[in-house]
């Protein structure tokens, strides 16, 4: 099975404009643009024959190609990565068996989490669409929560059915877990962290853009509601750190821990 790698990029996002091209410093005091990061996470995915950068924004597509990145220029309308992928997909010419969508804010993606990913999309045949999900730990737990009692959106949690499809996502903390409950540093949690990856089948992918925006994905902001909400079935596959830490970059306040995970795991 052929699978093609996008990574949709984009100037104007609402919570930080220009996130794309912000730079950040790894190990050693390297510094890399935050695209260049996401396009090296994807590189070091086995098994796929290509990957490309999908943007709409001359700016970031200058960035791309100067570090090696093949480019492909979507239109302005695209009012999310999925719409974007599905759009770079056509543009391409179709073909492929599996688009993954590798979102690019998230530099810290494992190869494993994606190899992974695709894995599971082949194995549950009656999915259209596979994310990966982090069981979290104690500490995870912890950034989540205090994301939330400072009034920050950082990460996403997902809940899911005994079947490991997905039954909701939300950028609040759910299962709730209450103050009654403990967990130390190392503790597993029942709260599972959603890892903003994607892969579809071209099929459901091609219809993606033409279903209406539904009253969940709206409110919660959440692309992947809309599988959900049009009752397609999304297949959870867990994934397992391995001791990496991970974290995409939502706010500008993610600079900072992204860049001291960098450091402390020894990325350039």
């Amino acid at each position: 099975m052929t699978t093609l790698i996008v990574i949709p990029a984009r100037f104007a996002s609402s919570r930080y404009p220009g996130k794309p091209l912000v730079a950040l410093r790894g190990a050693g005091g390297t510094s890399r643009t935050l695209i260049e990061r996401s396009f090296m996470a994807a590189s070091a995915v086995s098994g796929v024959d290509r990957v490309v950068v999908a943007t709409d924004d001359t700016r970031i597509a200058d960035a791309a190609r100067g570090f090696g990145a093949e480019v492909v220029m979507t239109s302005e309308s695209c009012r999310n990565g999925t719409e974007r992928c599905a759009e770079a997909h056509a543009v391409l010419g179709g073909g492929y068996d599996i688009v993954v969508n590798l979102q690019g804010d998230a530099p810290l993606t494992p190869h494993w989490f994606v190899e992974a990913l695709i894995d599971g999309l082949r194995a549950d045949t009656g999915a259209d669409i596979a994310t990966p999900v982090l069981r979290c730990d104690g500490r995870a737990l912890s950034g989540f929560l205090d994301d939330r009692r400072a009034g920050r959106v950082g990460g996403t949690t997902a809940v899911l059915g005994k079947d490991r499809r997905a039954l909701y996502f939300s950028k609040e903390v759910v299962p709730h877990v209450g103050p009654e409950r403990s967990y130390g540093p190392d503790d597993a949690t029942p709260v599972f962290h959603h890892v903003g990856v994607y892969a579809y089948r071209p099929a459901a992918l091609a219809a993606y853009p033409n279903w209406p925006i539904g009253t969940l994905e709206q409110m919660e902001g959440l692309e992947q509601l809309r599988f959900l909400e049009q009752g397609r079935a999304v297949a959870c596959v867990e994934v397992a750190a391995r001791g990496r830490q991970f974290w995409e970059l939502n706010n500008p306040e993610d600079v900072a821990r992204i860049e001291s995970m960098l450091d402390s795991m020894g990325m350039p």
